[in-house]
Formats: structure tokens, sequence, C-alpha cells
């Protein structure tokens, strides 16, 4: 059996790779080169460095007598990640990166090669679990076992297909488990930090990135209050996003938060915390991953954030592939461009982008 370890030079696909080496895999390692730090006007900042992470990959497999190659996925990565990031932010929604990487990249380019190359399986350090039901015939992603670490609502654009070929050895353990498993195996990456923000944006200033990117300069406009009075003035409306307090600057003598912007008119709407809230969500592009598609809407928990606690709702599949969830308690700050992932206990059902809150 052969195996194909997209190795990201972190200590996750380190000992994922290691995993299945003890299985009795014959393993290659893979390492996607996404973008160079300088092409895109970035320092090597934290834990986060495309060209030396590059290096730690190649060198685990080294440690691991495995064979390593780069592959230069830099042009796709730009049209299909970073070009939507940006295309996201300037309609005025917020995007998710990480899941468009894992849709065109990860889970389609590289299990392509994979299979083409003749692998079984290609592998990733992702924290979550595949199962299959033997009655139905259907291959299942469900959460990690550890619920800190879980990665399952960035991988519910997986297929049927993508599941039978891929392997995730993390799904059954803690954080604690995987660096404890690489330090004894002497794996250089063991003890290496994790970056908590978008690869390709390492410092978190999105706003400068997209400056960067696409050469523009988003100006000041107004912001306004819920009836559309004059309250002061934003910095570039795609500084802003829905739920936000800090950097607003308004002299109104009690807290408010961002509620919405008009791209179009430049404007920032603030208000009261109580108006984040709303009663359900529409969703677009739904994708059912783990069971069919209902034919009666359903009880299910629901995440609109990575790594928000779930809370439960009705779900109710409508023509075109659109999904509406109510709420049972109303939710703070469901961001149009997000994703909402829905799961029965530990089974991942689905998700879809949000397209607005009701």
């Amino acid at each position: 059996m052969r195996a194909l370890i997209a190795m990201s030079g972190g200590v996750d696909s380190s000992a994922a790779a290691l995993l299945m080496q003890r299985s009795g895999y014959a393993c290659e390692g893979v390492t996607m080169r996404l973008y160079r730090s300088g092409d895109l006007g970035l320092a090597c900042h934290k834990s986060c460095c495309a060209d030396r992470d590059a290096e730690d990959a190649a060198y685990v497999c080294f440690q691991l007598d495995i064979p390593h190659e780069t592959l230069d996925l830099s042009g796709l990565f730009r049209a299909t990640v970073i070009r939507r990031f940006a295309d996201t932010y300037e309609s005025g929604e917020t995007p998710n990166p990480c899941i468009d990487c894992n849709r065109f990249l990860k889970f389609e380019t590289l299990l392509d090669l994979a299979l083409e190359r003749g692998f079984d399986c290609l592998v990733t350090g992702h924290y979550a679990r595949i199962t299959r039901d033997p009655e139905r015939g259907r291959y299942e992603l469900r959460k990690a076992l550890d619920e800190s670490k879980d990665q399952s609502y960035v991988l519910y654009t997986l297929s049927q297909r993508q599941l039978a070929h891929l392997r995730f050895p993390l799904g059954e353990l803690s954080k604690t488990e995987v660096r404890r498993l690489a330090e004894e195996s002497g794996l250089i990456t063991a003890e290496k930090g994790e970056s908590q923000d978008i690869c390709f944006v390492p410092d978190g200033d999105y706003a400068a990135f997209l400056e960067r990117w696409t050469g523009k300069a988003w100006p000041p406009g107004d912001i306004l209050d819920q009836s559309g009075a004059v309250l002061g003035r934003h910095r570039g409306a795609i500084r802003y996003t829905p739920g936000q307090r800090r950097g607003l600057g308004l002299p109104t003598g009690e807290r408010v938060y961002v509620l919405d912007k008009d791209m179009a008119r430049n404007t920032v709407t603030v208000g009261p915390e109580s108006a984040l809230y709303s009663p359900g969500l529409l969703a677009g592009d739904f994708h059912w991953l783990s069971v069919p598609e209902p034919a009666v809407p359903i009880r299910v928990t629901a995440r609109t954030r990575y790594r928000q606690k779930e809370f439960p709702a009705l779900a109710r599949p409508l023509p075109g592939r659109k999904l509406e969830l109510l709420f049972d308690a109303p939710q703070r700050a469901v961001s149009p461009g997000q994703a909402v992932v829905l799961y029965q206990g530990d089974l991942v059902l689905g998700g879809g982008r949000i397209l607005r809150a009701l």
C-alpha cells in the first residue's frame, strides 16, 4: 500500500507521515509551494514562513527516509484562494480561505495527483475522522475525538470519492499526544509553533495585505447609526467586519458594534450589540456530505464560525442547493461569506456558504 503525505512543514503532517509509515505504508511526502513570502511582500513572521516550512518538510522526510518533492502550485493558489479572498472582502463579505485551499488544492489537485501516480491514499494532518456506514455504503466525516483541535468545519466540501481515498491519522489523538509522538521520534518539528492566522497574512493585517495585493487604497467614509445618521468617519470599509467593536473611534459614550457595511456607498453601519443577533440564515452552494439531502426539515446543531460552540437549529433544504437554518436561540454576528456547517452528534452532515442572516 502506498500513501502520499501532504507535508506542510508542521508537527501535525510530520506525525501523520510517521503513523502511516508505522502502519506499513510505503510513504512519499509532497509539499505544496503556495507562495514565496517575498512574492507577497511578506517577511517571515512568527511560525509561518512558506520558505522555511518547505525546508522543514523536506528534512522530516529525510529523517523518516522517505522521498520528498515540492510542487509549485502558486499560480493555482493565487487564482482559487487569494483572488477569491480579495474578491469576497471587496464585496463586503467575510471570506474563509482555508476552506478554499482545502477544496481546490489539497483535496482536488493533490488528491488527483496521488491517484494518477498510483498511490492508494492521500494523507493529511487534519484533526478529523472518516468512517463508513456499511448499510448505506456511504463514507462519513466525523469530528476529531479531541474537540479542542477538531477541524471538521473546514472540511465540509469533501466528496464521497475524496473521502474514499483520504486518511486522517490524527483524528483520534490529542495535540499533546501528537507532539509527544514527534518528540520521541526525534522529528525536528516536534516543538514547532502553530500559526493562528491565515498563512499568507501571518501578521493578521488583512487590510494592508489587500492594499498590497490589489494595489488599491480604500478611502475613508461615513459611519452611520441604524437610522442613517452620520456618527463619524471610518478608515476604509474593507477594515471592518460584523461584530467588531474596537477601532471605531466613536465618541458615543456607549458600546457600539459593526452591524453592516455598504461597499458601494462606502459606509459602515453600527449599533448596539442586541442588533447583531438574528433568528436564522440563508445558505447557498450547500453540500450534503455524510448523508443524502433530506426530503424534510431536520434537527441539527450548527457552527457559523470556526471553533464556535455548536448551537441547535432546524435545517430546511431549499431548491437550488440552498438551505434555510432557523436557530433555537438568536445567534450573534452571522457573517455572509463565512461557512455554516451542520452536525448530528459527531457526524458532519454538510455545509454551505452563508448568503445572509434572516
